[in-house]
């Protein structure tokens, strides 16, 4: 349930209110937008007498949220979540390039990836030093030694990084790292997402390979209930019968999550197509359909990469995707003009 508080409200008037709520064993969450105050009631309200608070001199109106999703939900907070880290900040219309490679190599490999990605317009680092992988044979990444080497490309070139996280028992080896991903396959890890809820560092929640979009809103859901609400939701693909792509990038589901929430949605076209050719066109159609961001797969030299190279961007692809970036972002974001 939610509750508009009428404008004007003091200060005040709006501790009273939330007092009152608490007497009725209700939590209150107050959210101060641009153009108006709304106080979303975490817990039981079905006891609550829509009619008797709509009557209060503090509301305006009173509406109860149907959905399961509740702190993630857009009508609990109206005005799109800006999540801020290292001076990039990715929601309210801003548009942030996260590349780098799958996996990390060597500290050579991440420093001439990363000094090329930033030259063309990328302001996060990406870098997998723990892997979750298919086969227990394949390369697992480098661990700890992987995570030192992105703090070194993080002092050298002043770009957040972000890396995934597998297991709550290695966050003290993350201290380093900006933003906390959690994969496709951890997206219903509830106790990861638990623990990462009691963090303060942003998570980027990647959707799992079969998930809803509903089934992705209630992991968010997790993270924030538990007290992190700085959350942001990756469309990666979902698994088909095709065998074309590596997976199916649902763009539908942007604008979608655009309608039901206000946290920032980042698109990641490197594992939802599995091959270099198809990245940059889905990442375009990600832009049109009004991403916040792209999560991308660059590496200097993709033929010898230790895991993702056949979908891994050249740094000279990565740069001319981003200037035709840059052209789509401009023709669906400003202003038409007439004549």
């Amino acid at each position: 349930m939610i509750a508009i508080v009428r404008e004007g409200i003091t200060q005040n008037g709006l501790d009273e209110l939330c007092e009152y709520f608490k007497s009725q064993n209700v939590q209150p969450h107050v959210i101060v937008g641009e153009k108006q105050t709304v106080v979303g009631l975490i817990g039981d309200t079905t006891s609550i007498d829509i009619h008797l608070l709509e009557s209060m001199d503090q509301i305006e109106a009173v509406r109860r949220v149907s959905e399961p999703f509740k702190k993630a939900n857009r009508k609990f907070h109206p005005d799109d979540t800006v999540v801020e880290v290292g001076g990039v900040a990715f929601g309210g219309g801003s548009f942030q390039v996260m590349a780098g490679p799958c996996s990390v190599e060597s500290e050579e490999q991440c420093m001439i990836i990363a000094e090329a990605a930033k030259k063309s317009g990328a302001t996060v680092f990406r870098g997998g030093a723990f892997k979750p992988r298919t086969s227990p044979y394949a390369f697992q990444g480098m661990g700890k030694e992987g995570l030192d080497i992105l703090a070194k490309v993080k002092r050298e070139f002043g770009m957040p990084i972000v890396s995934e996280i597998m297991d709550a028992r290695d966050l003290p080896l993350f201290e380093d790292v900006d933003i906390l991903q959690v994969g496709a396959r951890n997206m219903q890890n509830f106790t990861l997402l638990k623990e990462l809820g009691k963090t303060d560092k942003p998570i980027l929640l990647k959707r799992g390979l079969a998930a809803t979009i509903d089934e992705l809103l209630m992991a968010a859901e997790y993270i924030m209930a538990n007290g992190n609400e700085r959350v942001m939701l990756c469309e990666r693909g979902i698994r088909s019968y095709d065998k074309r792509t590596r997976n199916v990038f649902d763009v539908s589901a942007i604008p979608v999550l655009r309608e039901l929430t206000h946290l920032p949605i980042i698109a990641d076209p490197s594992h939802a197509t599995g091959y270099t050719r198809l990245v940059a066109p889905v990442a375009y159609a990600a832009a049109a359909a009004g991403a916040d961001g792209l999560e991308v797969e660059v590496h200097h030299d993709p033929a010898h990469a230790a895991s993702d190279g056949a979908q891994a961007l050249l740094p000279e692809q990565f740069d001319e995707m981003m200037k035709r970036l840059a052209l789509i972002r401009s023709a669906v974001t400003e202003p038409i003009t007439e004549g």
